[in-house]
């Protein structure tokens, strides 16, 4: 028997359908009871019922390669196998009610574990208490974190440097410094302190085709939609939001830094005053806070508008900083309205839900509280933008509502991390807070 045996629980292949096959030259086991739960799921329209569909075809796949009791080989030397032996120990059958697909799932990693003592047995599960169960009667257990980052090598966007005073004043004649300092990431924001007089200070921007470091340019202080920076991470961030040539920004940190108004003051910017996309695309994951109120009654619309109460929070701050004389005179009103910006084909509130299978191009898309999905959901999305669209992704790592995913598995914190290398891609972490005194002190103390 081989050295490793892995034991998949239901939440792994559900979260992950290609799961399967991420334990190289080892064994996966998968129990019956875990086919029986993917079962029940198949037969709906979201994401998880897709997964379960999926994992139906890469089983039935393997099926027809050889025997999947016995086990079927996997490209990468490794072994795939459903097993129905449910088998306990009589400590296992005293300690555990046999009616819980859970208990019966470490069971099978028990029955493997003492039929093959020389190979180390692992139940891997993304729900924490079946690992504490799991390890209660002897058997390891693990989370599944193929796709989790580390929290102290999480990408920030940003760091600080000091340099020589001569360096700081040269900034100011040639607007761009030589990289003589090491690796930057690109688009990569670098504040650079005057070692002479520490309150000097200016932002930097890396750009990795010259290996320059550029004093930012697309944002100098100018109004955006009736709002400006408040501070020098919303600066960095605007910066990004503004240049055209950066197709994927993502803005990450607690609540409160203006992460939403930002994108949407870029977005309405770029879209309504300069042309530049057609339509601002608004859509977030619809995940509650507390218990679910349930169905909804009305149009798509209308069932979509309890979601997306932030962004209109957000627009009537904007509108009321901003005037449209040109709106305000087609509709004859005073002030110009979410709808009058929504019936002439500025925006767009799109669930989530509908957005697989479309094509979105020449568009400004913001995807809000993008912590809440999935890396396949995440991959879904970006794989929806079309020619010279924008996309700027927003959201809280520590405030995710989707069971089984966390700050370091969710789809916003992977994409950072594996798209922080690109030269389209651009990323800020905000932490200073501008909602209110009070806001500050509930994301800083709770």
């Amino acid at each position: 028997m081989d050295k490793k045996i892995f034991v998949l629980d239901t939440n792994v292949l559900i979260h992950n359908p290609q799961s399967m096959f991420s334990f190289a030259e080892h064994r996966v086991v998968i129990p019956i009871v875990v086919i029986e739960e993917i079962d029940q799921f198949k037969k709906g329209v979201d994401e998880k019922s897709r997964n379960a569909r999926q994992i139906g075809r890469y089983l039935d796949a393997l099926r027809s390669k050889g025997s999947l009791q016995e086990g079927v080989r996997t490209d990468t030397g490794g072994m795939i196998q459903v097993t129905v032996n449910r088998e306990l120990t009589d400590t296992a059958a005293k300690l555990f009610f046999m009616d819980h697909n859970d208990n019966l799932i470490i069971g099978t990693a028990l029955y493997f574990k003492n039929k093959y003592p020389n190979s180390i047995v692992t139940l891997v599960s993304k729900d924490v208490n079946v690992r504490i169960k799991a390890d209660c009667v002897g058997i390891n257990a693990e989370n599944y974190e193929t796709d989790t980052i580390k929290y102290d090598e999480f990408y920030t966007g940003w760091e600080t440097l000091d340099i020589a005073h001569e360096l700081f004043t040269e900034i100011a004649d040639k607007k761009y410094l030589s990289n003589i300092f090491g690796e930057f990431f690109p688009n990569q924001f670098v504040r650079v302190i005057d070692e002479s007089n520490t309150e000097n200070k200016k932002t930097l921007r890396y750009h990795q085709g010259h290996d320059l470091l550029y004093a930012i340019s697309h944002y100098t202080g100018q109004e955006v939609f009736g709002i400006t920076a408040r501070n020098y991470e919303q600066e960095m961030a605007l910066d990004l939001l503004l240049d055209d040539d950066v197709k994927l920004v993502s803005l990450s940190g607690k609540a409160g830094t203006g992460k939403t108004l930002l994108a949407m003051a870029a977005g309405l910017q770029k879209v309504v005053e300069d042309s530049k996309y057609s339509r601002l695309v608004i859509s977030r994951p619809i995940s509650p806070l507390g218990k679910d109120l349930g169905y909804l009654p009305g149009t798509k619309s209308e069932k979509f508008n309890p979601w997306m109460q932030p962004i209109y929070d957000n627009m009537d701050i904007l509108l009321s900083l901003h005037e449209d004389k040109s709106i305000e005179n087609i509709k004859n009103k005073k002030k110009a309205s979410i709808t009058d910006f929504m019936d002439y084909g500025f925006l767009e509130l799109e669930p989530l839900t509908y957005i697989r299978g479309r094509s979105l191009p020449d568009q400004f898309i913001i995807i809000d509280e993008a912590q809440n999905l999935s890396p396949h959901e995440m991959k879904t999305i970006i794989t929806r933008a079309g020619e010279n669209t924008k996309l700027v992704l927003t959201g809280d790592p520590y405030q995710i509502d989707i069971p089984y995913l966390d700050s370091l598995s969710n789809g916003l914190s992977l994409a950072v991390e594996k798209l922080k290398n690109e030269i389209l891609v651009g990323h800020m972490t905000l932490d200073i807070g501008e909602r209110s005194a009070l806001a500050d002190l509930a994301a800083k103390y709770f």
